[in-house]
C-alpha cells in the first residue's frame, strides 16, 4: 500500500520551478527516494482567518491555552509509557537471549564443543535482527536510524513523507526492540526522541489519518504552526525519558531541534519533559515491585558518582582538555568513515532485500566478533561479593573468577557502560579495553546507518568509556604512587562525554544530559570543557553526524545564518521565475489545467490584477478543497442557501490534501469562473528585487516562510523564493557554492 501512500501529488514537488532547476529529490537512510515539500509556518491571514479570531472571545483564547498545556502533559505520559515498554520487553528478552547461551556456554566448556554456542549466539542475534530488519526495510523505511535528523528537518520546515505517522512510532518501536536485543551496537535512546515527536504531532491533532478516526477535539491545531510547537515538545519528552534529563531535553530540542523559540514553548516543553521522566519511573517502580519509589530516573542509569570518585584537581583540567581532543579526532573518523559506508550504501544497497542481508550479516558478525574476542581473552578477575555483573562468564578462568572481556561484549551496551564507569580499579586489563575500542569503533561505525531503528548516542558512550577508562589505568600507572587522583571510573565517564561529542557536536545539552545522568554536578565544569574541545577538534575535520546524514539526504534545511559571503547575491539571481499567476476571478479550467500541470507542479500561486500587480497569494492546497466544495461564482448565485465554506474544511483535509487527480470537473464546470478574494492571503511577505541574499534569508528563516514574493517597483510580481532557492547556496572550501540540490 506504499505506492498509494505516496500520491503523485506528493510526489511533484512544491515549487514555481524554472526548467533548469532539476526535481528535487531526497534519499532517506533507507535510501528510498522521497520529494520534500515546505510546511506553512506562516499563517494564511484570509478573511476566514481574521473572521474566525473576531468570534473568539477572551475566554476561547484561555482554553485553547489550557488544551495546550494538556496536550504537552499527554504527550509526556504517552512518551514516558513507550519508554517503559520498550525498557521492559528488552530487558525481558535479553535477559532470556543471555540466559540461554550462558547456561549453553557454561554447559560446553567443560566438555569441548564451544562452536556450537557461537553459532546459538549467532542465531539468535541474527533471527532478532532479520525481524527487526524487514519490518523496517518492507513496511517503513523512514523508521530506519535514530530518527534525529528527520525531525530536525520537520522542526526547520521540511516535511519528509510520513515521518510523523502511527504506523512509523509502531514499526520504529518493534524495530529499536529487535535491534537492542540482537546484540547490535545500538542505543534505544536516539528513536525515543522520534517517537516522541510521532506522540506529539498525533496527539494534537485530535485524531488518527492512520486509523481515520476523528475525535474532534483539538481542532484548532490542526495546521502547521501548532503542530511544529508539539512535535520540539515531543523530541524534548523523548530525550528525557531516555537519560532521564528533563532540563537536558528542553536544551536538547533549543540546541538540535527546534528552529522557532519562544519564551511560553519553554515552559510547556520542561512540563511535558518532567512529565515524562516521572511517568516512566512510576511504572517502572512498578515493575520493580516497589511502587511509589520515584528515584531512579531515565531509562539509561548511568549510576551516581560518589565519595572520593568525584574529586578532581586544577593540574587535571589539561588531561580532560587532551581527551576531549581525541574524542574530537576520535569522532571526525567516526563520520568520516560513517559518510563513505553511506554514499555506498545508497549507490548499491538499496533494495529492501539487501538491506535486511545487510542487517542480518552485521549481527552475525557482532556475535562472532564479540565471541571470539572473550574466547582468546585471558584478562580473568576474581568474583568478589561487591562486583556487580549480571551474567558472569567464567569460561577458562579458574573457580571463582570470571573473564572481564565478557562483561564488556556479553551485555547490553547499557550495562557494559555503567560496569565501565563504576567497577573498582584493577578490574580491566589494558590490553582488553584496547581490543574493545577498536572493535566497538567499527561495528558502531558499521551499525550506524543499516535499516535498523538503533541510537548511536549509547555506542558511542561506550567507545569512549572504554578508552577513557584505559587513559586512567595508564595514567595510574605512570605515577607510581597509588593515589586516588586516577580513579578510571572518572576518566570514563569523561571519555565516554568526549566521543559521543566528538560525533554528534551538541555542547550545552550533552553537558546537562551527562550531569543530570550522572545526578552530579562537580562534573559540570570537566565534562562542558571537553565536550567544547571536542566540537572545536572535530568540526575542523568534519561536520557532525546528523549534519552529515542531512546533507546526504539534500534536504533543503536552512541554517541559521545565511553563507557568510553572500552579501553580493541578490534576489533577483536567487529566484524562480517565472511565475505562473492567477487573477483575482479565474475560469475553473485555468486553474484546473495549472495544478494538474506536472512539468512546473506549483505550490504557491500569486494572485494579481491587471497588469500583474501582486494582491494576494493562495496555496495548491486551498485551491483543491475549493475546487473539491465546488466553490464556483455561478453556483452561489444559484444555490442562495449554500452554506459558506469555513476555515474547519480546510482543517478538515490537513495535512494530507487529496491529490489533483482525484477531484472530477465536468466540461461545464471548468467553464465556471473562481473568486480567490475571501481565500487568498491577502498581505504575503515581498521583498524588492535588488534585496540582498541574507537578508532574504532572514526574513525566510526567521518568519518560517514557504514563499516570498519578489516585485519590482511597480508592485509586479517578477519571481518567487521558496526554500529550494535558499538552501542551493553554501560556504565551501572555495569560497560560496551552489549545490546542485538534485540527485536522480
Amino acid at each position: 500500500d506504499l505506492e498509494e501512500e505516496i500520491t503523485s501529488e506528493e510526489v511533484k514537488s512544491e515549487l514555481q520551478m524554472s526548467p533548469t532547476h532539476t526535481l528535487f529529490l531526497s534519499i532517506a537512510p533507507s535510501n528510498q527516494v522521497i520529494t520534500s515539500l515546505s510546511l506553512d509556518y506562516d499563517n494564511i491571514e484570509n478573511q476566514l482567518f481574521l473572521e474566525e479570531e473576531r468570534r473568539m472571545s477572551y475566554m476561547g483564547f484561555r482554553c485553547l491555552e489550557i488544551s495546550r498545556w494538556v496536550v504537552c502533559g499527554l504527550i509526556g505520559f504517552l512518551t514516558g509509557l513507550i519508554a517503559c515498554f520498550i525498557d521492559i520487553v528488552v530487558e525481558q528478552l535479553a535477559g532470556i537471549k543471555y540466559q540461554v547461551v550462558k547456561e549453553n556456554i557454561e554447559k560446553f566448556t567443560e566438555a569441548g564443543g564451544l562452536s556450537i554456542s557461537l553459532i546459538l549466539w549467532a542465531v539468535l542475534n541474527f533471527t532478532f535482527v532479520m525481524v527487526g530488519a524487514i519490518i523496517v526495510a518492507f513496511f517503513e523505511p523512514i523508521a530506519a536510524g535514530s530518527g534525529i535528523p528527520q525531525i530536525k528537518c520537520y522542526l526547520n520546515g521540511v516535511k519528509i513523507p510520513r515521518v510523523v505517522r502511527l504506523k512509523t512510532l509502531v514499526i520504529k518501536v518493534c524495530g529499536v526492540i529487535c535491534s537492542v536485543v540482537g546484540g547490535l551496537a545500538v542505543g534505544k535512546e536516539g528513536p525515543m526522541i522520534h517517537s516522541g515527536a510521532v506522540v506529539a504531532a498525533g496527539v494534537s491533532q485530535g485524531r488518527s489519518t492512520s486509523l481515520k478516526r476523528d475525535f474532534k477535539i483539538f481542532e484548532y491545531f490542526r495546521r502547521d504552526t501548532e503542530k511544529r510547537d508539539f512535535v520540539s515538545a515531543g523530541a524534548a519528552a523523548g530525550v528525557s525519558a531516555a537519560f532521564g534529563a528533563p532540563v537536558g531535553g528542553v536544551l536538547f530540542s533549543l540546541e538540535e531541534g527546534a528552529s522557532f523559540w519562544n519564551q511560553m514553548l519553554t515552559w510547556r516543553i520542561f512540563f511535558a519533559s518532567m512529565i515524562s521522566t516521572f511517568t516512566l519511573n512510576f511504572f517502572l517502580s512498578i515493575y520493580h515491585a516497589n511502587p511509589g519509589d520515584l528515584s531512579n530516573p531515565g531509562l539509561i542509569n548511568f549510576g551516581r558518582f560518589e565519595g572520593d570518585s568525584v574529586t578532581y584537581n586544577l593540574y587535571e583540567i589539561p588531561l580532560f582538555i587532551a581527551m576531549g581532543a581525541i574524542g574530537g579526532l576520535l569522532g571526525a573518523l567516526f563520520n568520516v568513515l560513517n559518510y563513505w559506508l553511506t554514499i555506498f550504501r545508497i549507490r548499491y544497497v538499496h533494495r529492501p532485500c539487501l538491506q535486511v542481508m545487510e542487517a542480518m550479516l552485521v549481527a552475525a558478525v557482532t556475535a562472532t566478533v564479540s565471541f571470539t574476542m572473550i574466547y582468546f581473552s585471558n584478562d580473568c578477575q576474581p568474583l568478589g561479593p561487591e562486583s556487580t555483573e549480571e551474567y558472569p562468564l567464567q569460561l577458562f578462568c579458574a573457580d571463582g573468577e570470571y573473564n572481564s572481556m565478557a562483561t564488556a561484549f556479553f551485555n547490553t551496551p547499557e550495562r557494559s557502560v555503567r560496569s565501565l564507569f563504576h567497577n573498582q580499579p584493577g578490574t580491566y586489563n589494558p590490553l582488553t579495553l584496547g581490543l574493545f575500542t577498536l572493535t566497538y569503533f567499527f561495528l558502531a561505525c558499521w551499525t550506524y546507518g543499516l535499516a535498523v531503528s538503533a541510537g548511536v548516542f549509547i555506542p558511542s558512550l561506550l567507545i569512549g568509556a572504554a578508552w577513557g577508562r584505559l587513559c586512567g589505568i595508564l595514567l595510574a600507572s605512570i605515577t607510581s604512587t597509588s593515589s586516588i587522583w586516577a580513579d578510571p571510573g572518572k576518566y570514563a565517564l569523561i571519555g565516554a562525554a568526549a566521543q559521543l561529542g566528538g560525533i554528534v557536536r551538541m555542547t550545552l545539552s550533552l553537558t546537562v544530559i551527562m550531569v543530570e545522568a550522572t545526578g552530579n554536578v562537580t562534573y559540570g565544569l570537566p565534562i562542558m570543557l571537553v565536550l567544547m574541545t571536542a566540537k572545536i577538534v572535530g568540526d575542523y575535520f568534519e561536520e557532525g553526524l546528523y549534519d552529515i546524514h542531512i546533507k546526504l539526504q539534500s534536504v533543503p534545511f536552512l541554517h541559521w545564518e545565511a553563507p557568510a559571503t553572500s552579501h553580493w547575491l541578490t534576489a533577483r539571481e536567487v529566484m524562480s521565475s517565472p511565475v505562473t499567476c492567477l487573477n483575482r476571478i479565474e475560469k475553473v479550467g485555468t486553474i484546473v489545467d495549472i495544478l494538474s500541470n506536472t512539468s512546473t507542479n506549483h505550490n504557491g500561486f500569486p494572485v494579481v490584477v491587471q497588469p500583474a500587480k501582486l494582491c494576494g497569494l493562495i496555496l495548491r492546497s486551498q485551491l483543491i478543497v475549493l475546487l473539491k466544495h465546488k466553490v464556483f461564482v455561478e453556483l452561489a448565485r444559484s444555490r442562495l442557501t449554500r452554506r459558506k465554506l469555513q476555515l474547519k474544511d480546510f482543517r478538515d483535509a490537513y495535512p494530507r490534501f487529496p491529490p489533483i487527480q482525484s477531484i472530477h470537473v465536468s466540461q461545464d464546470e471548468r467553464e465556471c469562473m473562481m473568486e480567490l478574494t475571501e481565500f487568498m492571503n491577502p498581505t504575503p511577505y515581498t521583498v524588492p528585487q535588488e534585496t540582498s541574499l541574507p537578508r532574504v534569508f532572514k526574513l525566510f528563516r526567521a518568519l518560517g516562510l514557504r514563499h516570498l514574493v519578489v516585485v519590482d517597483d511597480e508592485n509586479r510580481v517578477v519571481g518567487l523564493v521558496t526554500r529550494k532557492d535558499l538552501a542551493r547556496y553554501h560556504l565551501g572550501k572555495h569560497g560560496l557554492e551552489e549545490l546542485q540540490l538534485a540527485q536522480t
